[in-house]
């Protein structure tokens, strides 16, 4: 494999290094400042590149716009500045030959005259986006998402790097503070939104392979992990509301990118030159075949992987009517397992065909529209469709096939949502909106109720349903600055679900106290409750009798809340602390049983369900940052926690994902490279390491004499698998022509080889229940060409 490695690299290198000019290439910045309350731009605020030499920059314009040209290729740490209001610093700015840079830096109005208060820079990093958010926050930018070792251009997966976050290797699921992935609320430009993921649910519920939004067209986005604000809805552990950027409108940038994972182009522009309308769209094929036949073995059964992904974003603004986008994605999905062909081979007594099949269709229009200088409104109507179809069968050494699985399913989402934001002043900002989501549903879905009898029991019809529902919210936020050190975020949210006639009611409040100019303490509380996943409403469990014993469950709910201590060691370093403590109730849970909704994996049900359930999880994240500067830059986070639940039977146990620890090292260093320095070398490495999954054992002497899987429930989630130990690491050289860009890399995940538990299975060859672990290793090298 290293041989094959060593011989692709340096081709695409040699290639691309015979193609590069000498000369100097330049770069530039561009971007808009504007009131980090009101959203309204602010006109001749000093815009400047702070380690530029020469000395660089540019004054804002009366739309607060500014453009900082000539600037030669590398990264920028860029301040804004205005009178009376407090300065603020974007971060790693990377400023290349074939792309133009863009930046929205908000900035907060003093509440004092100038010469009563010492006002310190906020840096970009250290605050997220929406500024009603106290703590449990934290912004990932576009630069991040391009950078970080292990992401493989993936948003799920590069925030498994921060504090409290567990990721692995099969799922890109987002498991926070021990919380199930289901749990986690997605929003695309403001709307919620269905799992935007290649394969979603089918690696357990809330999780996927990858994500269908690469890096290419992510804008900054904001990540929330707890006692997030008011107008977040429907969520229980946490919201990843992921933006897309607009398409530069100065000039065309285009770009191809070819691994050995597949393809991928994106273009972006003006739709004509010297307008202001844009368009960004992003194109991307990718096999894993390809990758499976390079290097044997490494992928194991993920070589059957195949999908393709459409994403865009059209940005119209008007000088009158606000702004309007329209943007969308698609994707589809293929999924075919087959058998060995050499029956010596199969430890089990049959092996499973699986073929799987996804569609998914998202998309909508925003419009927002400045009423005054201190108020706007905010509208999006979004559409969004999903289709599936899994069919899994058994084939047995006597070439029997029997099948134990034939589930299709399509559900259609249609949101409208609308907020007013107005600045009253600069103690208090409030922000109120409603929401509607349609709900609609078709489902038949059918499977063996014990698909390891031989033979299987017949399949029965356990979710069979066509018709529709909706979901109402409604919240009102505000931020009102008590003094220039004390800030309260405080809402009130409120949610209906006709399908089932639940409602809930939800406090949120939060305090931030900055004590020192380099330290603050903050607080928050946060009421929290979601509906399940719409299939479950409608399963028809055996022992049910055909009735829809779901059909009244009630919202899960949660109370949250956190604190929050950060010190800004030095400019470029930043220590983070959040304690945290959260508390659920009205989980569903199988009566008399120890199945709980908290430790669910499987993407369907055929159980009926009670809420009487509860969980609890409690601990203490910490992140330490130093920035990208002087080329290098890391981020250190570590998380100590316990997660408990009790099921239907009552009993306090460890869930599923009571890991206990997490600790995860990111790191990168950069060389500038070349005879004007144009040229970057970068490499990135992260290391995680965490506690393992807990499990149910098997009960072995019951699974001898029945001749299959017989589990020990009387030890549920007890035992618990080694710790994790795994390596990420990106090695990237860029040239940088003028106008023009190349790029070769190196992407690895899991270089340690780290093999995940799927579960048990009964290995007739030993005569004894047996774990199946697999490790699956990626390798992808790609070529990347951006002009």
């Amino acid at each position: 494999m290293n041989f094959k490695l060593l011989c692709i690299s340096a081709f695409i290198l040699g290639a691309a290094e015979a193609s590069a000019q000498e000369g100097q290439p330049y770069g530039a910045i561009r971007g808009v400042v504007i009131d980090a309350a009101s959203g309204q731009p602010l006109p001749f605020a000093s815009v400047v590149a702070l380690n530029a030499s020469p000395a660089a920059g540019a004054t804002t314009n009366e739309a607060g716009h500014f453009a900082i040209s000539k600037l030669p290729v590398g990264r920028y740490d860029v301040q804004a500045s205005l009178t009376g209001y407090a300065p603020a610093t974007f971060r790693e700015i990377l400023v290349s030959s074939a792309k133009e840079a863009f930046v929205e830096i908000s900035l907060a109005e003093n509440m004092q005259a100038l010469d009563e208060v010492v006002v310190r820079s906020v840096v970009s990093k250290e605050e997220p986006l929406n500024k009603m958010a106290t703590v449990g926050a934290r912004m990932l930018s576009v630069e991040e998402a391009s950078r970080y070792a292990g992401g493989f251009d993936d948003p799920a997966r590069l925030v498994s790097a921060f504090a409290g976050v567990a990721g692995s290797m099969n799922s890109n699921g987002i498991a926070i503070r021990g919380n199930s992935p289901q749990y986690l609320q997605w929003r695309i430009e403001g709307t919620e939104s269905p799992n935007p993921t290649h394969f979603s649910e089918v690696t357990g519920v809330g999780g996927g392979i990858l994500s269908a939004l690469s890096s290419q067209v992510l804008g900054n986005s904001d990540f929330f992990t707890g006692a997030f604000p008011a107008e977040y809805s429907n969520a229980l552990s946490g919201v990843f509301d992921m933006q897309l950027r607009s398409g530069n409108n100065q000039r065309y940038e285009h770009s191809v990118q070819v691994g050995t994972l597949g393809l991928e182009f994106a273009s972006e522009g003006p739709f004509k030159k010297g307008g202001r309308a844009s368009y960004l769209f992003n194109y991307r094929y990718a096999t894993m075949s390809l990758a499976g036949k390079l290097f044997p073995g490494l992928l194991d059964d993920a070589a059957g992987i195949g999908y393709q992904d459409l994403s865009f974003k059209m940005n119209f603004p008007t000088r009158r009517a606000g702004t309007v986008s329209i943007w969308g994605i698609g994707l589809i999905d293929n999924y075919l397992k087959n058998p060995s062909k050499d029956t010596a081979d199969w430890l089990n007594s049959f092996e499973d065909v699986d073929d799987f099949k996804q569609i998914k269709l998202m998309g909508g229009v925003g419009h927002k529209i400045f009423l005054d200088n201190n108020t706007y409104l905010k509208s999006a109507l979004a559409v969004s469709y999903t289709q599936n179809h899994i069919l899994m069968e058994q084939t047995y050494r006597d070439q029997s096939v029997f099948r134990v699985a034939d589930m299709r399913g399509a559900n259609s989402n249609v949101t409208l949502n609308t907020y007013l934001n107005r600045k009253f002043s600069a103690v208090h900002t409030n922000r109120t909106g409603i929401n509607v989501t349609g709900l609609f549903y078709s489902l038949d879905y059918s499977s063996s109720p014990d698909p390891n009898d031989y033979p299987p029991l017949p399949m029965f019809c356990f979710a069979k349903s066509n018709g529709q529902s909706m979901l109402l919210s409604a919240f009102s936020q505000s931020t009102i600055r008590l003094s220039e050190k004390l800030t309260a975020n405080v809402g009130l949210s409120g949610m209906y679900f006709m399908l089932t006639g639940r409602w809930a009611i939800e406090p949120r409040a939060g305090v931030k106290w900055q004590a020192l100019p380099r330290h603050s303490f903050g607080a928050a509380y946060g009421k929290h409750s979601r509906h399940e996943n719409l299939d479950y409403y409608f399963a028809e469990a055996p022992q049910a009798s055909g009735r829809l014993a779901n059909k009244s469950m009630d919202l899960t709910r949660a109370h949250h809340v956190v604190l929050s201590y950060d010190y800004s060691v030095s400019e470029n370093t930043h220590l983070k602390v959040e304690p945290y403590c959260q508390y659920l109730y009205r989980v569903p849970v199988e009566a008399d049983s120890l199945l709980s909704l908290i430790n669910y994996q499987t993407f369907y049900l055929l159980k009926s369900l009670v809420n009487d359930g509860k969980g609890v999880n409690y601990g203490v994240d910490f992140t330490l940052e130093r920035y990208l500067h002087n080329g290098y830059y890391y981020l250190l986070t570590a998380s100590l926690f316990e997660s408990r639940y009790s099921g239907g039977d009552g009993i306090w146990r460890s869930s599923r994902l009571s890991k206990n620890f997490l600790v995860n090292a990111l790191g990168g260093k950069e060389w500038k490279m070349g005879r004007q320095k144009q040229n970057i070398l970068g490499v990135n490495v992260r290391l995680s390491y965490q506690g393992g999954d807990r499990y149910i054992p098997a009960d072995e002497a019951a699974s001898k004499a029945a001749q299959k899987m017989v589990y020990d429930n009387a030890r549920a989630y007890q035992a618990q698998l080694p710790s994790a130990l795994l390596c990420h690491f990106t090695v990237s050289y860029k040239i940088n022509r003028k106008a023009t860009a190349h790029e070769v890399a190196l992407k690895m995940i899991n270089v340690t080889g780290y093999k995940e538990f799927e579960g048990y299975y009964y290995n007739y060859k030993a005569n004894e229940p047996a774990m199946h672990q697999a490790a699956v290793v990626i390798p992808n090298i790609c070529y990347k060409f951006d002009f």
